[in-house]
């Protein structure tokens, strides 16, 4: 595959790609970790791992210049947080610090006090179609930053605005939906709405992270692979 999605979410007669495609790359976050978890293995020749950390180093840097990855990096909803979560994991596994800064800086200054509502909630998630949903999924990659990019020195999973939002907050707002679907108080999502909820990473990170039992056994209750 080329380091670039040119194509993404094409539309035969209307466009060749579009920049909101980038979203579908997201699931390649888990291959970089799958990598490290294989540096000890003979198979894994010097050689190999050179050309994979090329092909996301290309990768990133076509995300960052190319006008469909710009466009999503500034998305007003779940997409730029996914582009975030593209560019943060790549930039750990290219060991590009100018963008791991980057990342950490745009969490705190953009992406939480622009997305966030003081409840917890993403507003823009809940006036969609698919509002559980979507406030699942946002939720889960707002995690999947903390986790990734916390340090000691850098908490995330503590840090807060000056209002009080954090992914603390969002973790509450969503918890009592998560453990009694019934309770959900907004619109039902038009499509897949069976499927939900699920067993969610943010569950286990925010569980581990805030040492919270109840949010690791709820995510031990939910199904891991629904139909």
């Amino acid at each position: 595959m080329n380091p670039h999605l040119l194509y993404g979410q094409a539309i035969p007669g209307i466009c060749s790609g579009r920049g909101i495609g980038i979203i579908d790359t997201l699931h390649l976050v888990e291959v970089p970790i799958a990598i490290d978890a294989l540096r000890n293995s003979p198979a894994l020749t010097p050689e190999i791992f050179r050309g994979l950390q090329q092909w996301f180093t290309d990768y990133l840097t076509w995300m960052c210049s190319h006008r469909y990855g710009i466009e999503e990096m500034n998305a007003h909803n779940n997409h730029s947080v996914c582009w975030y979560v593209q560019a943060a994991i790549y930039a750990l596994f290219t060991l590009n610090t100018d963008m791991i800064d980057y990342c950490r800086n745009q969490f705190k200054k953009e992406l939480l006090p622009n997305q966030m509502a003081i409840n917890g909630s993403f507003p823009l998630e809940l006036s969609r179609t698919k509002p559980y949903g979507y406030s699942i999924f946002i939720l889960d990659n707002m995690t999947t930053l903390c986790h990734v990019l916390s340090t000691p020195e850098d908490d995330w999973w503590n840090f807060t605005l000056a209002d009080g939002r954090g992914i603390r907050k969002g973790i509450e707002f969503l918890y009592p939906y998560l453990e009694d679907k019934s309770s959900w108080p907004y619109s039902p999502d038009v499509e897949h709405d069976d499927g939900w909820p699920t067993q969610v990473s943010c569950l286990l990170f925010a569980g581990i992270a805030f040492e919270n039992p109840n949010l690791i056994e709820l995510w031990d209750s939910l199904d891991p692979d629904p139909l």
